[in-house]
């Protein structure tokens, strides 16, 4: 069984998280420049086995897309050229960034530690994956 692999995608960085191979639970991987994500996508899948890559979808409070879906759909249609073999899906990230600050102050994180946006971008994409997973097995976390 593969791993899932999950995308808080953003302008300048990703957050990227995984499950362990028997996708229990999600982690943190590491946050990726947007300008460098397919390439590191194409290496991290290329040593690890990935059966699916769960991709944020930002929305509104009424459910519409945000304003950054314009810059996220670009991203996805390069991905599936890039790697037609590895299905995509898309999976509501609202409150993600929140939740990923409020983790950061729960954790107890001094003020500086809380300003790294790579970390906060992570906790989002691991965040991302927690709520997929649990949607997934009909639990709630």
């Amino acid at each position: 069984m593969g791993r899932l692999l999950a995308i808080d995608y953003g302008r300048k960085r990703c957050g990227i998280a995984v499950t362990d191979s028997l996708r229990i639970c999600a982690n943190g991987l590491t946050t990726v420049r947007s300008c460098d994500l397919m390439s590191f996508l194409k290496d991290y899948c290329s040593k690890e086995p990935v059966d699916k890559i769960i991709i944020g979808l930002p929305k509104q409070m009424d459910g519409s897309p945000s304003e950054s879906s314009r810059f996220i759909e670009p991203f996805i249609k390069h991905l599936r050229k890039e790697m037609p073999d590895t299905p995509l899906e898309r999976y509501d990230e609202r409150f993600t960034s929140t939740l990923a600050h409020r983790a950061m102050l729960d954790g107890g994180l001094h003020r500086m530690a809380r300003r790294d946006k790579e970390l906060l971008d992570e906790i989002a994409a691991t965040i991302i994956l927690n709520d997929y997973l649990s949607s997934r097995s009909g639990c709630a976390l």
